[in-house]
């Protein structure tokens, strides 16, 4: 019998039977009593060897940050925080730059710091694939889909990136805007530009829409400046536009910034449209329009699995829906 066995017997988590097996102090008595009395009629024996393994790690889960001004990843820590609290473990967090090689810098803080597991907040598919091998230890990929790479102890959530940049130029497209500007990031960089970047142009076929990615696009970081510098970019170098996907809600406010500098007004001579939901979008004048993810479940849910991990659980991936809303920022084009 595993834990996972002893979980279904008594109707408890997995989290939970570990730690009443384990005496940590965040169980509740009646669930304890329980757990311990079914454990003994079931003849349950912990793993010794399994346990002492696991003591000779910390006590740590381990958020490795990839980007120091992602605000989205902001938003996720504040809810991953708020969860590991309320596990028997402490949070460590560490930050890398946008370009950096995250696996890499995983691999010697698993050295260092001997984390139960590691909550990644962005990555790139190649870093995994060429350096993951390094990692024994459970890890959550959040916003990038991992089910198609081949290690075990890899789990994910994810928004469906690629459908939700589709579904962002489709909205433009049904309010008459047929010159679209694309904010997007380093394609090479970061699976997901490269993703959101497929959906614009499978949107534009869908629509029959011209798009030139040498003059209508701008691949940048993912922050208010590079929005704010791409825009002032495209505005000397793109085709006429009546509108502008950013990839980032932060790319997004950035290119409002550029546009009232230049003389131009959101959304009467153009329209701007982001990605993620940033609570700040609802306090911008105008409202930013935007495709926004379930930050809080996303960051929830990639906790749960990792603590589920931890204890022995199989791994996950999910797909948490967006959401499209058309604020202010956004009007119908009239020629």
């Amino acid at each position: 019998m595993t834990i996972k066995d002893l979980a279904a017997k008594t109707g408890y988590a997995v989290g939970t039977v570990s730690r009443a097996l384990n005496n940590h102090p965040n169980v509740s008595e009646k669930a304890r009593l329980a757990i311990l009395k079914a454990a003994a009629e079931s003849g349950f024996e912990l793993n010794v060897n399994a346990k002492q393994l696991k003591q000779q790690r910390s006590t740590n889960i381990l958020a490795l940050v990839k980007g120091t001004g992602n605000e989205l990843f902001a938003a996720m820590m504040e809810q991953i925080q708020t969860s590991v609290a309320q596990s028997p473990y402490s949070l460590v967090v560490d930050y890398v730059d946008e370009n950096a090689n995250e696996v890499h810098r995983a691999v010697q803080l698993v050295r260092e710091k001997k984390p139960l597991g590691i909550l990644f907040l962005g990555g790139n598919q190649e870093h995994f694939l060429a350096d993951f091998g390094g990692i024994d230890v459970p890890c959550v990929l959040i916003t990038n889909d991992a089910r198609a790479l081949p290690f075990p102890n890899l789990s994910s959530v994810t928004t469906d990136d690629r459908e939700a940049a589709r579904r962002a130029i489709l909205a433009l497209g049904a309010l008459g805007h047929r010159r679209i500007a694309v904010i997007g990031g380093i394609r090479q960089l970061s699976d997901i530009s490269q993703k959101r970047y497929e959906g614009c142009l499978q949107a534009f076929r869908e629509q029959g829409v011209a798009f030139d990615p040498a003059r209508d696009y701008q691949g940048v970081r993912f922050s208010y400046e590079s929005g704010y510098e791409a825009t002032q970019a495209l505005l000397h170098t793109c085709r006429p536009f009546s509108a502008i996907f950013a990839a980032a809600d932060v790319m997004a406010i950035g290119a409002i910034r550029a546009l009232h500098e230049a003389g131009l007004r959101v959304p009467e001579d153009v329209s701007v449209m982001g990605v993620d939901g940033l609570p700040l979008g609802l306090f911008l004048v105008p409202q930013l329009a935007t495709v926004s993810q379930d930050v809080r479940k996303m960051a929830r849910r990639s906790v749960e699995i990792l603590l589920s991990a931890i204890d022995g659980g199989q791994s996950v991936h999910e797909t948490v829906p967006f959401q499209v809303h058309l604020r202010s920022s956004v009007r119908k084009f009239e020629k």
